[in-house]
């Protein structure tokens, strides 16, 4: 509740100083920035590979480390924005109709739940509208996983830190409010990835990562600029007419080798074009207002920072939504309906106790109930009881008697083979003794009596004498089986 309070009030007051993070793969990026009489002054730069994944390591681990790093950088600022790598972005795009403002945004929840495949519910929503030259508008959504930037938040958390903004880094590089970022493609090569915007008009019409753009050999990069180029033709191709002859320009972010690279590679392949290609190697004097130092390191981080402190908003934004009590306090009373609000209350009220009191009545008239009947209900237990303590004196079955006709059946009749004793425990255990003339005769009982499907584990406990007749003995279990006809 109190780092809840603590983030309102930052939002209610101008920041003076701020941490930019930008997250891309494993590598992470920080500037601290602080503002001072209408300049921006660099105070630490860092830039570490995490050795855990954010997305599957415990964030207490991974916000211990970036507290490590942080410390190591002599970093001490807590609030911070964060770039978000631009491979977790789901994009979607949807012509919007001439609606009433009240409206626009129910058509593009509507429009949302048909662009993308998951369940928004599962997705950080964000959206940037587009007017064309032909004053058409179209609406560019864009979904983060929520779950990516829970764990996210909570290692920031973890590591003391509290972040106030999440966005991507390539709307932060060439943020579309600004007046020359009209017609303009913005690539940036990340870690792994590159990345490809388009902005017009005030918003950002296209959006998409460029997978295979970089590979990774070791501890080198290696950037395919052929392949990149050619995304960039389709991704022109695949415009409006309209729209494509409106970008004039493409800038370039990135480090500077890799860059020039690109740069060429674009220049050979879009000259027909007439696209002006630019390799961003610092920032303007007016890129936010705010004079910044000439050595000032150009990467998300520094602009989706230095943008805040100049009173910008993110483009794109997914801090996930935190309604606090006194938010849900001051919707409450603010509202001019506070008297429905009132009765609507107050109808659940009644509705939940008039529900109380109709259970209470039922268990009143259950208990009623039980007292008129407990007594039959103790002499029918009673009985029960008796039913179970007695059952095995009324068995029906005979079992004692079966077994004794399966044994019968199973000795030969001219009385090679005849019984002494036969003592029978539980009605399931049966042990017998006898005498044999013919040590083959008694082979064969036992195989008739293994065959019966009521005795099982039969085995000869002994068997005694050197010449007939022979003694033996012989115990085995009787299982109930089918019920026996006698």
């Amino acid at each position: 509740m109190i780092e809840l309070l603590n983030l309102n009030r930052l939002k209610g007051k101008r920041l003076t100083s701020l941490l930019g993070l930008a997250l891309d793969g494993s590598r992470l990026d920080g500037v601290v920035l602080r503002r001072t009489d209408g300049a921006l002054r660099v105070e630490e730069t860092f830039s570490v590979a995490l050795s855990l994944d954010p997305l599957t390591a415990d964030p207490e681990l991974v916000g211990r480390e970036i507290r490590n790093h942080l410390d190591a950088a002599e970093v001490r600022e807590r609030v911070c924005v964060v770039a978000l790598p631009l491979k977790w972005a789901l994009t979607a795009h949807a012509e919007v109709p001439d609606l009433p403002e009240a409206d626009v945004e129910s058509f593009l929840r509507i429009e949302t739940e048909r662009g993308f495949e998951s369940d928004i519910e599962t997705l950080l929503i964000s959206s940037s509208r587009c007017r064309r030259p032909s004053d058409k508008q179209e609406a560019l959504m864009v979904g983060i996983p929520r779950n990516h930037v829970e764990l996210i938040e909570r290692a920031l958390r973890a590591a003391k830190l509290k972040p106030v903004s999440f966005s991507v880094g390539i709307a932060a590089l060439q943020s579309p409010s600004v007046e020359p970022s009209n017609g303009v493609m913005a690539l940036a090569i990340g870690e792994s990835h590159a990345g490809l915007q388009i902005t017009y008009g005030g918003a950002i019409a296209v959006l998409r990562t460029l997978e295979g753009a970089v590979e990774v050999e070791g501890s080198r990069r290696r950037l395919h600029a052929d392949l990149v180029a050619r995304d960039v033709r389709i991704t022109l191709g695949q415009l409006p007419g309209e729209l494509r002859d409106a970008v004039l320009r493409v800038r370039i972010f990135g480090p500077r080798e890799m860059a020039q690279q690109l740069a060429d590679e674009l220049e050979l392949r879009l000259e027909p074009m007439g696209l002006k290609i630019e390799v961003v190697s610092r920032y303007s004097a007016d890129e936010f207002g705010l004079q910044l130092p000439v050595e000032a390191p150009i990467s998300a981080a520094t602009s989706l920072a230095a943008g805040r402190l100049a009173g910008r908003k993110a483009a794109l934004e997914f801090l996930p939504p935190k309604v606090t009590a006194w938010q849900q306090l001051g919707a409450r009373y603010s509202s001019g309906k506070l008297r429905t609000v009132g009765m609507i209350g107050g109808s659940v009220l009644v509705l939940v106790a008039g529900a109380f009191l109709f259970q209470q009545w039922q268990l009143m008239k259950y208990r009623s109930q039980w007292k008129t009947m407990a007594t039959q209900a103790q002499e029918l237990g009673a009985l029960q009881d008796q039913i179970v303590q007695f059952r095995p004196w009324f068995d029906d079955s005979f079992r004692a008697l079966t077994i004794m006709r399966q044994l019968t059946a199973a000795f030969p009749e001219d009385g090679v083979v005849s019984a002494k004793t036969l003592e029978i425990r539980d009605l399931n255990t049966v042990t017998c003794t006898g005498t044999t003339r013919d040590n083959k005769a008694l082979i064969d009982a036992l195989s008739r009596l293994r065959a019966s499907e009521n005795i099982s584990d039969l085995r000869v406990t002994s068997i005694r004498g050197s010449k007939p007749p022979l003694q033996f003995s012989f115990d085995f279990h009787w299982s109930k089986g089918r019920t026996s006809e006698n």
